[in-house]
């Protein structure tokens, strides 16, 4: 490469979509048919290392249009940027992205246009991984207190979190890093499985793979409740017997429930000893989650995936509405609001257990709690990453899971790529599934 500086050149984006309705994989009271999909992208640049930055945001399904656009809507931000300077300082294509005005009237720092820049910031974090040859976890455990702190935006947090004390927690997190550095290696970060519990499985077919969890060494499970009462009883009583009074059962509403009615009915499941209570009510109801803690404990409240920025986060934790905190990596705005809510989480002393699954969820949350662990919470207790095991195969290093443990990821980048057939294969509507599976209905409907 000459003294020319390397630039990005392209931001190339992708309508990928996976079937997984058609097998109930994803089911939910709140989400009864949900095919998997990620609205996905590739930064190219000029710098002749082969080098490109993966990122996405996850979807189930239509709208995934809408989210490509959203991500095409920011590309005027990205290309042209020093490759370089990029990767040094994610921090500052973050804040440029926030801060365009017309755009940031669809949100602010929500919704649609919050999980594009996610899935863009995500994809500079991944190409900064690669450059830096190493595993995106690794990258932030290593990096200087200082330059973390540069990278989070303390804007409508600094009443709870305050950059002195950010740096403060960062550098009392650096002690002991490099033996839980050599413990992750040869343990990994525990795992628990969502797997067993969708809500459209049969009671034979949760029975059969809640039994293969424990097998595979998880501690943990989790089963979708809030449809239909009678039949929640029937599936927790089921996966309770399957799996013994020693394993963790997690329960997951999916925001199907009002205030009242989550405390009712999640004390109704008390006699099979859930562990948590995820999504109750609406995730933007901070009293509400408050007022269910109060109402169901000991058995502990959970939330996050849906939560949409910092910001809640922090009232969530003010309130003390929450015992477990389960951040996204791709619901927010990547890499760098999720070092905020980690920061967040450990001053007020919460567990970070995130939300996973999807398309790739996996792949990228397991980076950030390994950060957390070695770098900054300092431990794994009371700690899971959740695993399901779907469409991992369509990842060119995928999550995985030995012992019902995520084993830490070793390769540079943060876990995002996808295979090239597999975009050419689900990629909507004109890949090669799509293409024959429209063929095939339009055949049978003539």
């Amino acid at each position: 490469m000459s003294a020319k500086t390397a630039r990005i050149t392209a931001v190339e984006t992708y309508d990928i979509r996976f079937p997984t309705s058609r097998e109930l994989d994803g089911s939910d009271a709140m989400n009864p048919d949900p095919d998997y999909s990620a609205a996905y992208l590739v930064l190219r640049t000029d710098a002749g290392d082969g080098l490109e930055g993966h990122g996405f945001a996850f979807t189930i399904g239509r709208g995934n249009d809408v989210q490509v656009a959203a991500i095409e809507a920011l590309r005027e931000h990205i290309v042209g940027r020093p490759v370089d300077q990029l990767c040094a300082d994610p921090g500052t294509l973050n804040r440029d992205l926030i801060g365009d005005s017309q755009l940031r009237w669809l949100g602010p720092e929500k919704g649609v246009m919050h999980m594009a820049i996610g899935a863009v910031v995500n994809a500079v974090w991944d190409l900064a991984a690669k450059r830096a040859r190493k595993p995106l976890w690794q990258l932030l455990a290593e990096g200087d207190p200082a330059w973390l702190v540069s990278q989070v935006d303390f804007r409508y947090i600094a009443d709870a979190l305050t950059p002195e004390e950010a740096l403060d927690l960062l550098r009392r997190g650096r002690a002991g890093g490099e033996e839980r550095t050599a413990a992750l290696l040869e343990r990994g970060y525990p795992a628990y499985t969502t797997s067993p519990g969708w809500l459209g499985y049969s009671d034979d077919k949760l029975t059969r793979l809640a039994r293969e969890a424990v097998a595979e060494g998880f501690t943990q499970i989790k089963l979708k409740v809030g449809a239909d009462l009678q039949d929640d009883i029937r599936r927790c009583r089921t996966a309770r017997a399957a799996v013994g009074p020693d394993i963790r059962i997690a329960i997951d509403a999916n925001q199907r429930w009002n205030v009242d009615e989550a405390v009712e009915w999640t004390r109704a499941l008390a006699e099979f000893d859930p562990y948590w209570i995820e999504e109750p009510t609406s995730p933007d109801d901070i009293l509400g989650h408050a007022a269910v803690r109060k109402g169901v404990a000991p058995i502990k409240v959970a939330t996050g995936e849906h939560v949409q920025n910092r910001i809640i986060f922090k009232q969530l934790l003010q309130a003390g509405a929450i015992d477990v905190l389960q951040l996204d990596a791709a619901r927010v705005g990547g890499v760098n609001e999720n070092l905020a809510i980690l920061l967040l989480a450990a001053k007020f002393g919460v567990p970070v257990c995130p939300h996973a699954g999807g398309v790739g969820l996996c792949e990228l949350v397991q980076h950030l709690s390994m950060f957390d662990y070695v770098a900054l919470s300092g431990t794994t207790e009371n700690r899971v990453i959740e695993f399901v095991d779907h469409l991992h195969e369509h990842f060119v290093t995928p999550t995985v899971i030995q012992d019902g443990h995520y084993a830490a990821p070793t390769a540079p980048g943060f876990s995002a790529q996808m295979h090239h057939d597999s975009i050419a294969t689900y990629s909507y509507p004109h890949g090669t599934f799509w293409a024959a599976d429209t063929a095939t209905t339009k055949a049978v409907t003539a």
